[in-house]
């Protein structure tokens, strides 16, 4: 089952927590940098997604610009890595920002998660150039895919 919340959902918050305790071990003193653009403030569009019952995985997604939405925050608990939830999650965000009428989503992932970089690219997100704030950084590597807006006039 997946769940449309907002950032103030307490298993939304509960698995970002956990998110920052991975991403702290991974990014070590770059954590803080990274930490200052990962606000939950203001995230309307969030998604949380449930095996069993029990939230394993979440994602948002952010205006970036008129067009285009920037995926946050996704993440899936350990225990459910490798039975496709978070492409399960980017594909609702996906529906989502469609719904929102966007023609693009982009993201951020570090160059230290190789999982995360393979899971994008096989769902069709290609390199880009970094974009603000990550311009310079070396660990960061920067996606885009362009949305298809569905055709009702058929």
């Amino acid at each position: 089952m997946i769940k449309r919340v907002t950032s103030e959902h307490p298993h939304f918050k509960d698995l970002v927590k956990l998110l920052d305790s991975y991403l702290s071990k991974i990014d070590g003193d770059e954590h803080s940098f990274y930490s200052q653009y990962n606000s939950l403030d203001h995230l309307k569009n969030c998604i949380v997604l449930y095996k069993n019952g029990l939230p394993v995985g979440c994602g948002a997604i952010k205006r970036f610009d008129e067009d285009s939405f920037e995926i946050k925050r996704m993440f899936t608990h350990p225990t459910a890595r490798g039975y496709g939830v978070a492409s399960q999650i980017v594909g609702e965000l996906e529906k989502w920002a469609l719904e929102e009428k966007a023609t693009r989503l982009v993201l951020e992932t570090g160059r230290r998660m190789p999982d995360a970089i393979a899971l994008y690219s096989r769902l069709g997100y290609t390199k880009m150039d970094n974009y603000e704030p990550y311009q310079g950084v070396e660990n960061s590597i920067c996606f885009e895919k362009r949305l298809i807006l569905p055709n009702f006039n058929l």
